[in-house]
């Protein structure tokens, strides 16, 4: 069936320069100064540390000392495409190393109740056609994201060179072996050839550096460290029996907090839902998977439908093109691919954008609405009502969220006049001066997302050649070639937002960015090249050429309240997940072809 446009108020109906001044108003409420400083990582207090499992005991195994040709960073979607590609290239002396239990990353740790995929995940897990594999359902459940990914692993033969619930405490070069150096908090010594950090950006929790946190008696934890043993339930059952004489505080309202409230809510005696920025939340059509549907696929549609789906969320759809999606994530650029169909004209990227603009406003009145149509108190309708831009925070979707909010045991406590909890107490927390006796404080707060990168990484010690840092290297921002290697760290790859193409499925942005790595290391080790790295020159080059082309979405940043797209309010934060190639993701890659294609390596140092 066709995706139609949706049914959006008319500019006609809203005063945009007032809205824009509201925006700016919310945003102004939810600053802090502290910026990335209002958070601390699990560990403080009676959190835990964020290394510790609880979900599954940590196998005793003698330390290694061996020498590999690759070693992976990280056993998440990053890891697991790195490892992918390495295999298809011919390199099988590998090990991912990673401080959870199994493969899976981010869906390895988020077992809360309602964990799903929040976006198409026809797109998001990738694979699917050399798998033979479709998820069930559009938006698929985290366990079955998690089974997945191991099977990837398994089935391309490097799930059990893993060393899983291990920890790098180190990477020295040495230059001598033109080697790398890695310890682990497993008393292992590895040597590799070359290496993949590949650690993702939802690996490090963090939590708000809330005063007397460590005064509270109560339970604390964060969600990516469910704790089954205190709520009941497992995370094959949200049913939270344990919590039925338990008064519960969730601490945040992004995406985590989306699926998991109303779980909490059917279950705990109260729940108080502390919002500092409420999240858009649309509705969530999830049905199974369609058979006939599934049957009638012809080969390459998973790589269409991710093109399909990166033109809709984040660049232009082509003229005429059908929105394969058809969800909150692509509505924008569908009501206005319609509207500009209707015109029989194609028209300029100038006039594009300004249409755009207004069509955000029309969908976030749409979103708005929402609130006051699915929530009974006009106050908490109010308080939910998100004001920003649509892409100032994650495009959300749920049933059930808003009206858990009807329930006579659930308080929402809207904290953004005082940008947070003011305290936590023995008993409770205080908030808007008012304290709240309650038995568990739950943080939805999420990870180190754009932050420092000594903050995200975990890894005390990180040294290149000539006994350089990391985190002194890339103190201002990462400075890169095609965003993936780095001068001064030989035989390195890196994996993430850095400095390159921007897709909207992550795992598509990583899995291409672990194809080139592996081209990289493959060729290195069939031609007897025992050391390469970028030349100062090519990345010097490479990193003006992408500052000169790169969009300027500062204007936007300063727009929108704080979060991690822009690092707690920064207008320009040296790590933000976008803007990217200027020129787009289909030039990027193809820069990237070209340059494989060409096959000298131009640009790098080879010894």
């Amino acid at each position: 069936m066709t995706c139609q446009p949706t049914t959006v108020p008319s500019p006609d109906t809203f005063d945009i320069p007032a809205l824009r001044e509201k925006y700016r108003i919310e945003k102004e409420r939810r600053m802090r100064r502290e910026g990335q400083a209002q958070y601390v990582r699990l560990g403080q207090g009676d959190t835990g540390d964020y290394a510790i499992d609880p979900y599954a005991p940590v196998a005793p195994r003698a330390a290694l000392d061996e020498e590999l040709d690759v070693l992976v960073l990280g056993a998440g979607w990053g890891g697991i495409k790195a490892s992918y590609h390495l295999t298809k290239q011919g390199v099988t002396n590998i090990r991912n190393v990673d401080t959870a239990g199994d493969f899976g990353g981010v869906w390895y740790w988020n077992k809360y109740p309602g964990v799903q995929c929040d976006n198409d995940a026809y797109c998001y897990l990738p694979l699917l056609e050399e798998m033979g594999f479709l998820p069930s359902k559009k938006f698929a459940d985290g366990n079955e994201i998690q089974a997945y990914a191991r099977s990837i692993a398994e089935r391309f033969g490097f799930a059990d060179k893993a060393l899983l619930h291990t920890q790098v405490t180190s990477f020295r070069w040495d230059e001598d072996l033109r080697r790398w150096s890695v310890t682990t908090n497993r008393g292992d010594t590895l040597r590799p050839r070359f290496v993949v950090v590949a650690p993702g950006v939802l690996n490090m929790p963090k939590l708000p550096a809330i005063k007397g946190i460590d005064r509270f008696r109560g339970k604390l934890f964060h969600t990516s460290r469910w704790d089954y043993g205190y709520t009941g339930g497992s995370p094959d059952d949200a049913t939270l029996d344990r919590l039925a004489d338990k008064r519960v505080a969730i601490v945040g309202t992004g995406a985590t907090a989306i699926q998991a409230v109303p779980h909490l809510a059917r279950h705990a005696r109260h729940l108080y839902v502390i919002q500092r920025t409420p999240s858009t939340v649309d509705e969530r059509p999830n049905p199974p998977t369609d058979p006939e549907w599934a049957a009638a696929l012809e080969p390459g549609w998973q790589a269409r439908r991710i093109a399909n789906f990166h033109r809709g969320a984040q660049e232009v759809y082509q003229f005429g093109e059908e929105d394969l999606i058809c969800d909150i994530w692509t509505e924008i650029n569908r009501n206005l691919a319609a509207q500009i169909a209707a015109e029989g004209r194609e028209i300029p990227l100038e006039e594009y954008f300004a249409r755009r603009e207004i069509m955000d406003f029309q969908v976030m009145e749409r979103l708005r609405a929402r609130c006051d149509e699915l929530v009974k108190d006009p106050q908490t309708a109010a308080a939910l009502k998100p004001w920003y831009h649509h892409l100032c925070k994650r495009p959300l979707s749920s049933n059930d969220y808003y009206p858990t909010f009807n329930r006579d045991n659930v308080t929402l406590v809207d904290v953004s006049d005082t940008q947070g909890i003011q305290e936590l107490t023995e008993t409770g927390f205080i908030a808007n001066g008012q304290e709240h006796p309650v038995d568990c404080v739950i943080f939805a707060s999420g990870f180190e997302v754009t932050s420092d990168l000594d903050r995200r990484w975990g890894i005390p010690q990180f040294e290149g050649a000539e006994g350089r840092s990391i985190y002194d290297h890339w103190r201002d921002g990462p400075l890169t070639f095609h965003g993936i290697t780095t001068h001064g760290f030989p035989n390195m790859a890196f994996i993430g937002y850095i400095q390159g193409g921007i897709n909207s499925s992550v795992t598509e942005h990583f899995g291409r960015q672990g194809a080139h790595a592996a081209w990289i290391f493959a060729e290195c080790l069939k031609r007897g090249i025992s050391r390469v790295e970028p030349s100062q020159a090519a990345m010097d080059a490479y990193v003006r050429t992408y500052n000169e082309i790169k969009p300027d979405v500062s204007a936007l940043q300063q727009r929108c309240p704080p979060g991690y797209f822009n690092n707690e309010g920064e207008a320009n934060p040296k790590w933000a997940l976008f803007p990217g190639w200027g020129y787009g993701w289909d030039n990027f890659e193809a820069m990237l072809a070209d340059w494989r294609d060409k096959g000298d390596m131009e640009g790098m140092v080879l010894a």
